[in-house]
Order: structure tokens, then sequence, then C-alpha cells
């Protein structure tokens, strides 16, 4: 049983097309094998997590103003809307793929494509490195950014450093918001990574391991910088609180549980449609 908790969490985070799509073999039969699956085994477990975003969409709109703010929201037909993160946007149950099916629900003649490149375990300097083949590439019209939670990260015994310093932080953002600026002209939508619950985290097993350190006060410093930009930004360490709430957060600490990802989405749809 908990190898299989371990596999569908895997198959929930990691999609290795995203990464290796270009090489020739690696088709769905292949995917599955790594994941130790056959391929029925792997669609499965994939769609039960799609299952539970659009059930999540249908909830929120189950809400009358949440449904006419969809309604709402600036997004033209035929618009690409391009997600930008980590795992809590990779993840396949996301706040992002919550959005995808609220749009197809309530606004399905509108023809929004909804494109996901967020990419589990990375920081804003390895996005950065991609940004231009999975964004620009993508031709956005507009483009959401939810980044900073693996830069906070902290390795080892005390004293230890945030995989990446709040400076350099902020300079791959900015560089990214160029680049986009230049080269796309998309609208920009920034939005702050969640808080953690840090007791939960410190004794996460896979973090215990790897001696994985998260601090609020870290991803505070993280937030309090977005929160300084011009464009819109969505504050999820406002919805979520400081530290986080337990019911918002998953197991480790660190990523949102599906109630949290719906929170997220909600708070996206109210500040774009307020």
């Amino acid at each position: 049983m908990q190898n299989k908790m371990m596999i569908e969490k895997l198959v929930q985070f990691t999609h290795l097309e995203k990464f290796y799509g270009y090489l020739p073999g690696m088709d769905e039969a292949l995917q599955a094998r790594l994941f130790g699956l056959d391929p029925e085994e792997y669609r499965a477990v994939k769609n039960r997590f799609d299952a539970n975003a659009r059930d999540t969409a249908l909830e929120l709109l189950e809400d009358g103003s949440l449904a006419r703010r969809v309604d709402r929201l600036p997004f033209r037909a035929g618009q690409t809307v391009v997600g930008v993160g980590d795992s809590i946007t990779d993840d396949l149950q996301s706040w992002l793929e919550i959005v995808r099916y609220l749009l197809q629900e309530r606004r399905p003649r509108d023809g929004i494509r909804v494109v996901n490149v967020g990419l589990s375990a990375h920081t804003t300097a390895m996005v950065l490195r991609r940004f231009v083949p999975n964004v620009v590439a993508s031709k956005p019209d507009w483009i959401l950014c939810l980044l900073g939670g693996n830069d906070g990260t902290r390795v080892g015994p005390e004293p230890n450093k945030p995989q990446v310093s709040p400076e350099e932080t902020a300079k791959n953002l900015e560089a990214m918001r160029r680049i986009a600026k230049e080269q796309t002209g998309a609208e920009w939508v920034w939005i702050t990574p969640p808080t953690y619950d840090e007791e939960r985290a410190s004794t996460f097993p896979p973090f215990k391991m790897g001696q994985s350190v998260f601090r609020n006060d870290d991803i505070v410093a993280i937030g309090d910088y977005i929160r300084e930009q011009e464009e819109p930004v969505v504050d999820i360490q406002e919805v979520f609180g400081m530290p986080a709430d337990p019911g918002l957060q998953g197991p480790d600490g660190v990523h949102p549980s599906l109630e949290g990802q719906k929170a997220i989405a909600r708070a996206f749809v109210e500040r774009l449609a307020p």
C-alpha cells in the first residue's frame, strides 16, 4: 500500500514528457513502465487526479458569485494562458488545472487555451533556463507566474542557506518578466508562493532523509518582493496564513492539499475578476 501511494505521488508530480518529450521513444507506454505501471494503470492514476481537478472546479461553480467572476476573467476568446511554476503548478490537480476546468465549464465557446509549463523541483534559475523554449514558444497572451518555493529550500544542518538567495531570486524573476515583455507582449500576473506548515515539513520522512529545511521567513521574503511589483498580484500567502493553515497544506507541509489548490484557484479568480 505504501509503495502504491508513493508511485501515485510520483505520477502526480513527475511529468517526463515535459523534460524529454523531444525523444522519439517518450510515449505513454514508456512513461508507464518507468513508474512500474502498465499503460492502463498509469492512465487510471492520471485520470483520478484529473477528475479531482474537474470535480473541484464544479464545486467552486456551485457558488453563483464565483461563477459570474469566471465569466468576467479578462481572458478573451482564443487567447493562450500559460502557467509558469514549480510542483505547485505541475501537480495534476493544481490550481491551474482547476482554472482550466472553470473556463471549460463556464466558457466553452471561448476556446481559451491553458498551457501548464510548471516543472516540479525547479528553482527560478532552472525555470529561467527553460523560459524561452517553454514559455515564449507557447506564444502566450497571459503569463501566470507562481515561483520561488524551491529557491527558499535549505539543505543540511545549521548553518545552511537557501538554494537560491533572495537577491538572485529577484534577478531571475526580473529576467523572466523582461524576456516576456520584449518577446511576447503578454499580460503578466504574479502569484505569491504559499506559506509552509514548518512542523509538518520537519517530520516528513523524505524531507528528513534529504535534510531539506523549509522556513516561512524565506518564503515570505520572496512574497514581499512579489508584492512590490506593478503587475497584478494574487497573494496566496495572505490566503494560507502564517504559518500555513493545516487544512490547506498537504501531509508534507509544503505542497498544498486539494483544498489548498482550491483556495488558490478561488483567490486567483477573485483577484482577476473583482
